[in-house]
């Protein structure tokens, strides 16, 4: 899953380009409580549970990481596409359809705007210029090869957040994981340029493991890994990470 922590386009595009590599990501919220401004909760996931299930911490992660979520700063948010619920893949025929969205969202704090967004487009919006406390849309979207939607919620023009009052002003927002639109086979999308970006995060977080970060020096702490050589282990899922990412790229015939 991917924890969106502020309200910012720069965390929604981040988020975007990853779903539209073609990697399933459940977004998720979280507080980062480091100061006594922040009260506990004021971002949180929310995961559906079927009824026939127990609520339980292992259903609930299940759940999770199915893709059932929503991230909320406050609103509650619904989403549907053609009556399949978050996380659910559609099925169309290979050249595709005509899907029907329907969002909902209800919030204490006032909320000015409620998009539906197609692989980071906005796609159908319902606004209300003076706060609502409730607004929904009904519309039909069409889709033409492999996609994802889903719905998001907050202040005017859904940028323009309206803060809370902790120290980093988050914005009062809820946004939903994705409903994925399979177009005549199993669901895939491949961005290169998101896939390249990727492979430049995966060479800075190790270089900044190998140049940049502060370490004991061998033998004078024990780590909990139990591995002689403690750069290695943390380098070691950011060379996966690369190796998968090339991986991939290598069965489309993408050269890198």
């Amino acid at each position: 899953a991917v924890e969106m922590l502020r309200h910012g386009m720069y965390n929604h595009q981040e988020y975007y380009r990853y779903l539209n590599t073609g990697y399933k990501l459940p977004l998720v919220g979280g507080t980062d409580k480091m100061t006594s401004d922040t009260p506990v909760g004021i971002y949180r996931t929310y995961v559906y549970i079927p009824p026939d299930e127990p609520f339980t911490y292992e259903n609930w992660c299940r759940n999770m990481t199915a893709g059932r979520t929503f991230h909320s700063g406050g609103p509650i948010l619904k989403f549907s596409v053609d009556g399949h619920a978050v996380g659910d893949t559609v099925t169309l025929p290979g050249n595709g359809g005509t899907v029907e969205v329907t969002a909902e969202a209800e919030s204490i704090l006032p909320i000015h705007s409620l998009e539906v967004v197609q692989e980071g487009r906005v796609v159908a919006a319902s606004n209300d210029s003076a706060g609502a406390r409730r607004l929904s849309l009904n519309a039909k979207v069409k889709v033409e090869s492999h996609s994802w939607l889903a719905a998001r919620c907050g202040g005017p023009g859904y940028a323009e957040s309206v803060p809370h009052l902790d120290g980093w002003g988050r914005g009062v927002m809820a946004h939903t994981s994705p409903v994925y639109i399979a177009c005549g086979g199993e669901w895939w999308m491949f961005n290169q340029e998101g896939a390249e970006y990727m492979l430049t995060l995966v060479d800075g977080c190790i270089s900044y493991i190998q140049h940049t970060s502060r370490q004991h020096r061998p033998g004078e702490v024990t780590h909990h890994h139990g591995e002689e050589d403690h750069l290695a282990y943390l380098e070691r899922p950011f060379a996966e990470a690369r190796a998968a990412i090339h991986k991939r790229m290598h069965q489309l015939g993408i050269a890198h």
